[in-house]
């Protein structure tokens, strides 16, 4: 299932994943990421908002490169990054302080990264190794 949710989300065009979401489960927790595929989507990220839910995120379809960074310009919300694998294993966290222009980039090479509240995955004691299971809404 997880490969085919991959294969889904690289092969869709990405006009129809607009505004598109994808649910995350770790036990008993949920996490509702946006999905960001369009080079336009993912430059822009969570820029310029102030606010999101509390089980909210974003979902970043990675290009394969040896070396993903992310910053927090213009991002006003305190974030948890997880990079993670063609599996949804999650690989590192990074907690990025808003307004930074501090690069925090994948340790290993990643297939996406998922951006959440800073703190989400700690306070739901979700670690490095955890696999995610990916579902659509």
């Amino acid at each position: 299932m997880k490969r085919l949710l991959w294969l889904w989300l690289w092969l869709l065009p990405a006009t129809l994943l607009a505004n598109e979401f994808i649910v995350f489960k770790q036990g008993e927790h949920q996490l509702l990421a946006e999905v960001a595929l369009t080079p336009s989507q993912r430059s822009q990220g969570l820029m310029w908002r102030t606010e999101m839910p509390e089980n909210g995120g974003m979902l970043f379809i990675l290009d394969p490169q040896p070396r993903q960074c992310f910053w927090m310009r213009n991002t006003y919300i305190p974030l948890t990054l997880a990079f993670l694998d063609q599996d949804f294993r999650i690989l590192q966290f990074n907690d990025m302080t808003p307004l930074s222009d501090e690069l925090h980039c994948a340790e290993q090479t990643a297939s996406f990264a998922l951006e959440t509240h800073q703190g989400w995955f700690s306070q739901r004691d979700i670690q490095i190794g955890s696999y995610l299971e990916a579902s659509l809404p």
